[in-house]
């Protein structure tokens, strides 16, 4: 019987075999269960470039994960190899040409942490896990993307490692096609990343986080809410981005939450944010303070790990009273087992649309924002009805973006 070699691998190699092995596998959406081959943890490109050669040579298929929050577990599968960049995560930055580095496997909560100390923002992402490389190849949306754009749109130069385990660097003059497709294509299509290289957004002193709560909402204050959400976002100043969750929740019932940055004060994010507080039960918590604090109320409200499916499509136009009745309508009722179902709300424009619809491969730079649905659960043994409540629901979603 042949008995497979990991000579050639350099890094940490994690196997079967191994107690590790168990928690290496995991993504953070832990209804994804797939057992790969091996994984093989980088510290340096070359750790990156071997494992590719080794995988091509013994033709055992690769995937690579840089913070493991792919969806649908993208960056893990049966019996194949994978990269994992996550233990890559330096950071350098250079006031003087205006730039920060980040190795391909820092974590939002890693890159906040640095670059606040700074007195810097960064337009990353909210989950404090997710990882740098594939948030910013996906587009990048977070709660600065309104004012400084998407990730994508930050980003200036970036080092991979392609299928010949060949190092390149790719910029608007050098690789330009690559650069562009690398700019919101998505991850894992022409390369490993190893190291981005974004522009600095100015020094900002404090910022309003915002949070909105309407405890005990009705149906009819739901579909308020999108109604008005939906128009209050058309001419919304580019300063403010604020997500939204319309929800069936198994502690709380139907309720509404939004939250997200102003970059400005108190005073100027309440008269912006007056149409929605018009919404009858509204609670309202406006707090002035660091990039840094604010992002760290965020990151705290995310669990270690969930069960979970979602998706959803870019909106492209106004829902009618009919359409935002029957989107409202798709939580009403939770799958079995399901502690939680939503339909959430991420707004784009501002920056976003700033930027020319050709300069990279975000395709959706006129939309208005992204409209998910998802469904949370703790048993594993309801994965299949919550999988089949989503799907079911999705078609509705689908026919009207």
């Amino acid at each position: 019987m042949y008995e497979l070699s990991y000579e050639g691998l350099t890094g940490e190699i994690i196997t079967r075999y191994d107690c590790e092995y168990e928690e290496a596998r995991q993504e953070w959406n832990r209804a994804i269960q797939k057992f790969p081959l091996a994984i093989i943890y980088c510290f340096t490109k070359w750790d990156v470039s071997n494992a590719i050669i080794w995988a091509r040579k013994n033709e055992i298929a690769i995937r690579i994960r840089s913070g493991g929050h792919h969806y649908e577990g993208y960056s893990v599968g049966n019996n194949v190899l994978v990269i994992d960049i996550s233990k890559m995560n330096c950071m350098q930055l250079n006031e003087h040409k205006n730039t920060l580095v980040i190795q391909g496997g820092a974590q939002n909560k890693q890159i906040y942490d640095f670059i606040s100390s700074k007195g810097y923002p960064f337009p990353g992402g909210t989950c404090p896990t997710v990882g740098v490389s594939g948030y910013t190849l996906g587009g990048g949306w977070g709660y600065s993307s309104r004012y400084f754009g998407l990730g994508c749109d930050n980003l200036i130069e970036l080092e991979l490692i392609d299928y010949k385990g060949k190092v390149i660097t790719a910029n608007e003059t050098c690789h330009k096609d690559l650069f562009w497709a690398c700019r919101g294509a998505g991850g894992g299509n022409f390369g490993i990343v190893v190291s981005l290289t974004f522009k600095l957004p100015p020094i900002v002193d404090k910022v309003t986080f915002v949070e909105l709560y309407w405890p005990n909402a009705s149906v009819d204050i739901q579909k308020e809410f999108l109604h008005t959400w939906q128009s209050w976002l058309v001419n919304l100043n580019s300063k403010m981005t604020i997500g939204a969750s319309i929800y069936n929740s198994a502690v709380e019932g139907l309720a509404i939450y939004g939250r997200g940055l102003y970059y400005g004060t108190p005073e100027d994010a309440a008269f912006i944010l007056q149409d929605l507080l018009n919404i009858n039960g509204v609670k309202m918590n406006l707090q002035y303070i660091s990039f840094l604090e604010a992002m760290a109320i965020v990151e705290s409200s995310y669990p270690s790990s969930e069960q979970f499916k979602s998706t959803g499509r870019f909106v492209h136009k106004q829902y009618n009273e009919e359409e935002i009745e029957t989107i409202i309508s798709l939580i009403e009722d939770r799958a079995s087992g399901s502690i939680f179902a939503a339909i959430s709300l991420y707004p784009l424009g501002g920056k976003i649309q700033d930027v020319g619809k050709d300069a990279s491969a975000f395709y959706y730079r006129d939309a208005h924002y992204i409209l998910g649905i998802q469904t949370i659960w703790e048993d594993p043994i309801v994965k299949k009805d919550n999988s089949q409540w989503l799907e079911s629901r999705f078609d509705y979603i689908e026919s009207i973006k």
